[in-house]
């Protein structure tokens, strides 16, 4: 039998309290539904018949702490224990009306409280009042978790309508735990799935940053593309995020087809994922060929083309951040990406000069081994010959960028004479003209015509210098 109460220090100290004050309180949600599932996690959640920010209260003094937060209006009390997060809850029912998001609650007992749960697996609870460690399920809960379903307490149109976020949860739970969608709960998703549209100018029934939240939660778990697939087959995805809606569909001219974008592109989300937790090379990799839709051009006798999709892309990150409510300092990141995923492959020709190589070192910066982890990526042949063939070239390309980085230092780098010494050499204030010279220096460097050294770059200063100052 688990045992939920006493492994855990926090959940221990608790149940003492609850039992003390003859408070009847539960563990519930989550915590129940990892600790049976062999999963670990900090985030414990109580159920509490009665006065939860009461009960909250009495805790944290027990634990020499402060609530971290209280929201009276909705009976629930946040106390943050090292990395350990408690939050506790009035057992409550809940209505909705149809515009808006914020419920109406009123105090209910367990059943009323565990049938208003997303999923039956959510809606698992033990008591803290005694040390049986019996699981309540009131709901099936124990037999979706051992089928891998997910599946709603109560008819899943009402449960959606309640909160329609539950869907995207539903895409999130299946992508996190690896489990299916109950076909009713599916048929739901898709009959309910309008009340994710964020209305412009009225109160939205659920917000972006919960949307958002949700996404990324999908796209950072261990296989994305099973979330991204659901989001996509229930119609959520033409929704919340169009551009990737876009992406599906194959087409075919005489002898010349294109495999479909979007799910080449989960394929590739899945590749990267294998080999980073980084979220933001991961949404890098679900946008590399956003704009390959309205790029999509049939040349006769060459075929399928999409010439400047990765420029588009990027630029239509701008967009896609703001909308989506990203954080704008990942923004450059993903741009840059984007813009630069068919750069390096392009470098695998013997004829390749040094100067294009620099380039690509100057341009990606930093972020060069990250752009060849999603270049790698981006193999989704089903022919190992060819992939065998993509990744030698990108090997080759990874050793001219190694041999050409340790001999010219181009990385990041900037002109070896900076703006104060031009200024004073030329005689100038801060003006454009200056960093006309200082862009001048620089692309002589990386077009390999002096090398990255002090000297060479003065003298090229001065050779450069009247031209400029002449100029108009």
């Amino acid at each position: 039998m688990t045992d939920f109460i006493n492994s855990n220090n926090v959940i221990s100290k608790i149940a003492q309290i609850s039992r003390k004050r003859e408070v009847n309180s539960y563990l519930v949600g989550g915590y129940v539904r990892d600790k049976l599932l062999g999963i670990e996690t900090s985030d414990i959640d109580i159920s509490v018949i009665g006065d939860a920010i009461a009960f909250a209260e009495s805790a944290a003094h027990s634990f020499g702490k402060k609530l971290t937060a209280v929201y009276k209006k909705f009976g629930t009390a946040l106390l943050e224990l090292d990395s350990t997060k408690v939050e506790f809850a009035s057992a409550r029912k809940e209505s909705y009306s149809s515009d808006s998001r914020k419920p109406s609650v009123k105090p209910a007992d367990l059943q009323e409280d565990l049938s208003r749960r997303d999923f039956t697996i959510n809606a698992l609870a033990v008591s803290l009042n005694d040390d049986s460690n019996e699981v309540i399920d009131l709901f099936g809960g124990l037999d979706d978790l051992r089928d891998k379903l997910l599946r709603t307490p109560l008819d899943p149109l009402a449960t959606f309508s309640d909160d329609p976020l539950r869907m995207m949860r539903a895409c999130r739970f299946a992508s996190q735990l690896g489990f299916e969608i109950a076909g009713d709960t599916f048929h739901a998703i898709k009959q309910m799935r309008e009340r994710l549209k964020i209305k412009t100018g009225e109160s939205a029934v659920v917000s972006q940053e919960r949307i958002t939240d949700e996404f990324l939660k999908i796209l950072a778990s261990p296989k994305p593309s099973v979330g991204l697939a659901l989001l996509f087959k229930s119609g959520i995805m033409e929704i919340i995020f169009p551009e990737v809606h876009k992406l599906e569909g194959i087409d075919q001219r005489k002898d010349f087809h294109h495999k479909d974008v979007f799910y080449h592109t989960l394929q590739v989300v899945d590749n990267i994922s294998k080999n980073t937790d980084n979220l933001w090379l991961r949404f890098a990799a679900l946008m590399h060929d956003i704009a390959k839709p309205p790029t999509k051009k049939f040349v006769e006798g060459t075929g399928w083309t999409f010439h400047g999709h990765e420029d588009l892309g990027a630029r239509w990150q701008k967009k896609i951040f703001s909308r989506l409510k990203l954080p704008l300092d990942r923004l450059p990141y993903v741009e840059k990406l984007v813009r630069l995923h068919l750069r390096p492959i392009a470098l695998a020709d013997d004829t390749v000069t040094d100067s294009a190589v620099r380039r690509l070192i100057f341009d990606a910066g930093d972020d060069i081994n990250d752009l060849f982890t999603l270049c790698r990526a981006d193999i989704t042949s089903k022919d190992p010959g060819k992939v065998k063939k993509y990744l030698e070239n990108f090997n080759s390309v990874e050793r001219k960028v190694e041999e050409v980085e340790e001999r010219d230092k181009i990385r990041n780098f900037q002109s070896p004479v900076r703006g104060e010494e031009i200024m004073k050499i030329c005689g100038l204030e801060p003006s454009r003209k200056v960093g006309i010279i200082k862009t001048r220096i620089e692309e002589a460097i990386l077009d390999g015509i002096i090398p990255n050294e002090y000297e060479a770059a003065l003298d090229y200063l001065y050779k450069i210098k009247d031209e400029v100052l002449t100029a108009k």
